[in-house]
């Protein structure tokens, strides 16, 4: 009995089903080795931290669970019967996460508990646990979500309310009938895991997806392209675009993947959406991305769309400019991995470090700050998940034809010792003894007795001691060249497009005018040095 052909994956058939070369395969060992030697796997010990630490939120939020349906009645039974569970999604579900990678959860609750206890009852549950810090709430965000670390690893909650009684153990998500009677924002948050596992499904060869897609997030990264809320890709679009690139070459091995990914991404023909399947249609009322029936969806410059139903655009948030951005790096990426293929080039001449501060004349600058490292956590992540509209403003002025948002911001705490130095603090205006510049997740750090021991401050000034919490983006953006010949004096306003922004962050309705600060300034050349306010608060 004849054994029956694998059906091809993805809405294509593939273009070549040739087995890899001997010197492909060894260019891919050598990938690999390239790829420890950045340090890009987790060690045994990091990795069983993650599944107690996995292991501990589980528990929280069966409690979390119980808790709330206590407070509305529930007996004791039905109560603990309730039930709550988590689920992995994104790098680490993917099996691509490194080491100190965040770990995407989603926690998952019957539909007796709401959003809102979310946000209540289970942030306050953490805010008590010792190994929780840098503790975060953005409910308004697209996909509301608490941010924080748990035991020093960075965990991104996101939760969705199911339409059932009871959350079971063993509870999965794929049957699309779980989506019956949920909101968006409980679709969207169910995406994340839906999607992962999709992906995982629909690739021929899980090891070699594996390969190529740490290769791509760590040059994404070290581009500085690596940024779903900055307008960039966040990982699971370029997850999705590795997992086609292997559904159109099922049996190439990882270093031939990582070839052909950059030249079909640079030759790609946006906005011809990526698909990994056909679009589905579905029983329920849930909207499924389709730019024929939606002018929003139309609007998408860089479509990736998601495989589980309802698909939906993954990459909503790409500008003109960065696409832009985006396609010059692909090209980019073409002219290197053609010559590691060729044998005269290396794969870490691939990962690079941006020259984002060296690369543009013109600089934005927008600090965040408050006087409190917790207020501080969600104030800069407000101002982060809408600086996109700042880009899209600075688009639209005369002269400017390139606005790139710099992916990574610059957390400072300030020790100041006068209401002078506080105001100087919001404004950008450090002082360099008493700065200091902290890492994700130590923004709650304590510099005082280090301040002490240095005869910084003394131990009478420490009780007049006002700390300011500050984050840094950037935004680089390019003119257009003078015209050969013109004498004409050029003006490039900015103050529009940064008193809209300003006015945009403020209309939050956690927005402390007392305690929040936002500064927009412009700054020249790769020193950063500044010329002018544009405009302050």
């Amino acid at each position: 009995m004849s054994q029956e052909k694998p059906r091809p994956l993805g809405v294509t058939p593939p273009i070549s089903l040739t087995m890899p070369t001997d010197n492909e395969r060894k260019l891919t060992k050598d990938l690999v080795q390239t790829l420890k030697d950045y340090g890009l796997f987790e060690s045994e010990q990091e990795a069983q931290k993650r599944v107690v630490v996995l292991g501990k939120l589980d528990q929280m939020v069966k409690e979390f669970v119980y808790t709330v349906s206590k407070s509305k009645g529930f007996p004791d039974s039905l109560a603990r019967e309730a039930g709550g569970k988590i689920f992995t999604y994104g790098s680490y579900r993917l099996g691509v996460h490194g080491a100190g990678a965040d770990i995407d959860t989603l926690c998952v609750f019957p539909k007796h508990v709401e959003r809102e206890h979310f946000f209540t009852v289970m942030y306050d549950m953490l805010k008590a646990r010792p190994e929780v810090t840098e503790l975060a709430a953005v409910p308004d965000a697209y996909v509301p979500v608490i941010k924080m670390h748990f035991s020093g690893i960075p965990i991104d909650f996101i939760c969705a309310r199911l339409a059932i009684a009871r959350v079971p153990d063993d509870l999965e998500l794929a049957d699309n009938n779980i989506l019956k009677n949920l909101d968006e924002r409980c679709i969207r948050s169910l995406n994340g895991s839906r999607v992962t596992d999709d992906i995982l499904r629909l690739v021929p060869d899980i090891p070699t997806f594996r390969i190529a897609l740490r290769t791509i997030k760590l040059w994404a990264k070290t581009r500085a392209i690596y940024s779903n809320v900055m307008g960039f890709l966040g990982g699971v679009a370029w997850a999705m675009l590795i997992a086609r690139i292997c559904q159109l070459y099922p049996n190439a091995c990882a270093a031939s993947i990582v070839n052909r990914f950059f030249i079909i991404m640079f030759q790609w023909k946006w906005p011809q959406p990526v698909l990994l399947r056909p679009l589905e249609d579905g029983p329920l009322q849930v909207r499924v991305w389709n730019p024929k029936l939606y002018p929003a969806d139309r609007s998408h410059r860089m479509p990736i769309i998601t495989p589980a139903y309802p698909s939906m655009c993954a990459t909503h948030n790409v500008t003109d400019s960065t696409r832009a951005i985006m396609i010059n790096e692909f090209k980019q990426g073409v002219a290197i991995v053609d010559k590691v293929m060729m044998g005269t080039g290396k794969w870490s001449n691939l990962f690079v470090k941006s020259d984002f501060f060296h690369s543009y004349k013109y600089y934005l600058q927008i600090i965040s700050s408050s006087e409190s490292a917790d207020q501080q956590l969600t104030w800069s992540g407000l101002v982060e998940a809408k600086l996109r509209q700042l880009v899209l403003k600075l688009e639209l002025v005369d002269m400017i034809q390139l606005a790139h948002p710099y992916v990574k911001s610059i957390d400072k705490v300030h020790y100041c010792l006068d209401e002078k130095e506080k105001v100087d603090a919001t404004n950008g205006i450090y002082s360099n003894d008493r700065s200091f510049t902290v890492e994700e997740g130590s923004l709650e750090t304590n510099h005082m007795d280090l301040l002490k021991e240095k005869g910084i401050i003394t131990e009478e000034q420490e009780k007049d001691v006002i700390r300011v919490y500050s984050t840094t983006f950037y935004i680089g953006f390019e003119v257009e060249p003078k015209v050969a010949g013109s004498n004409e004096p050029r003006k490039l306003n900015l103050v529009w497009p940064t008193q809209e922004f300003i006015k945009l962050v403020k209309a939050w309705d956690k927005y402390d005018d007392a305690q929040m600060k936002i500064m927009v300034k412009n700054v020249k050349g790769c020193d950063l040095l500044i010329v002018f306010i544009l405009y302050a608060f």
